[in-house]
């Protein structure tokens, strides 16, 4: 069934500081706002490695000299919304730079180091694919390379169900 979808891959960031870890604002096509970890969509052609190392520095103008992992991964199939998704999350084990949102997409609008309350709270309303995985690391130290699996089930915003496998 994957085959037949949209494949979507995409790399994750996890920069910590201090015991806060980094959140961006997303301002999404529908006007929703949400927050997650910093990264993208991998263009054609890059590593995983790669893209997160350009999506995070447009996203937040860090630039990372090292990573660590893949710390999760996760697959998303959504057959009633046409894709399938896969996703990388790396640990910055090293990096500089000053925060600054420059993002050429036009969806990040902000972004803050925050502790894991506040993680929790900023992680509210993003997809639980999104938010599972990052607070699994931020207060437990998931850090192994699990695989996190869902199920997006409908067809659209007024019938859809997220379902973990």
């Amino acid at each position: 069934m994957a085959d037949e979808l949209r494949q979507w891959t995409v790399a994750g960031g996890i920069l910590a500081r201090e015991g806060r870890v980094l959140l961006v604002q997303n301002q999404r096509r529908n006007g929703d706002v949400d927050w997650s970890p910093p990264g993208g969509v991998i263009d054609e052609g890059e590593s995983a490695i790669e893209g997160l190392r350009r999506e995070v520095e447009e996203e937040t103008g860090f630039q990372v000299q090292a990573w660590s992992g893949p710390i999760y991964r996760i697959e998303v199939e959504a057959p009633g919304f046409g894709f399938f998704l896969r996703v990388e999350a790396h640990l910055a084990l090293d990096f500089g730079g000053e925060l600054r949102i420059d993002d050429p997409d036009g969806i990040v609008i902000g972004a803050e180091f925050v502790d894991a309350e506040l993680a929790r709270l900023r992680l509210d309303g993003a997809p639980r694919w999104v938010a599972e995985p990052v607070l699994d690391h931020v207060i437990d130290g998931v850090d192994d390379g699990r695989l996190y699996s869902y199920r997006l089930e409908g067809s659209g915003p007024e019938d859809r169900n997220v379902v973990r496998l």
